[in-house]
């Protein structure tokens, strides 16, 4: 698992590819954040990360799946993967190895994002005074929810060696358990079994983490995505 895991990140931060990701992602987020007009922070006039947290799941949607999307479909289409697999590694030893380099991602683009939450806390008036609690809760849901697109993302790669088909196949995915549950569940023929479908989707477990209290029930709904997703993602290479 462990040499997966090294390879894929060695491969990602020796690209420049790599560092563009990155850089795409820190850049849009930093405009939402400081410079946009209708959500930077600076005239909104409170010490608050609501707006970043709310709008960095789309930027998400999209960054991971671009990310993953060669992780198994490029060892398929060029060969590789029959290499891997006459290695002394299981399928799950390939599955996690790949998935941990994705989270291992997720976190370094969230670490430098941390300075707005520093920045914010220093200019606060009173200094200090935004909702601590309600921010890392926040970035606990931010890291959980990339780790589900990046299980998404993986198991989209898995299903073709055509990378651009794996990212738009990966980028629905995620929409749809993201914004597509919520929506689903605004229709007025569920009735009673409204809330129910509410808590099925992405935005909902998102959302309750933010308010700051860590519920072992919203990280068990994440854990279990996850879980699913590695789970069909081992079962298409045993397949294959």
């Amino acid at each position: 698992m462990l040499p997966i895991f090294w390879k894929e990140v060695s491969s990602f931060l020796n690209s420049l590819i790599g560092y563009l990701v990155i850089a795409v992602f820190l850049t849009a987020s930093g405009l939402i954040f400081w410079i946009f007009p209708d959500t930077n922070v600076l005239d909104y006039g409170f010490a608050e990360m609501n707006t970043f947290f709310s709008l960095t799941p789309y930027i998400f949607m999209f960054l991971l799946p671009a990310v993953t999307m060669r992780f198994i479909a490029e060892e398929r289409k060029g060969g590789t993967m029959e290499l891997l697999l006459t290695k002394p590694l299981t399928d799950w030893h390939i599955v996690t190895g790949k998935y941990l380099a994705a989270c291992f991602l997720v976190v370094l683009a969230l670490l430098p994002t941390l300075l707005y939450y520093f920045t914010i806390y220093q200019i606060g008036n009173p200094q200090g005074n935004v909702d601590s609690a309600g921010v890392f809760g926040s970035y606990i849901g931010l890291f959980l929810l990339g780790a589900v697109f990046a299980a998404i993302g993986l198991f989209t790669s898995s299903l073709t060696d055509n990378q651009v088909v794996a990212f738009l196949i990966g980028v629905f995915a995620c929409f749809l358990l993201y914004v597509g549950i919520g929506s689903l569940a605004g229709l007025s023929v569920w009735g009673e079994g409204t809330y129910f479908i509410q808590q099925l989707g992405l935005d909902y477990q998102y959302n309750a983490l933010g308010r700051g209290l860590i519920d072992s029930r919203n990280v068990f709904y994440f854990v279990t995505l996850i879980l699913f997703f590695l789970w069909l993602t081992k079962l298409r290479l045993a397949r294959k």
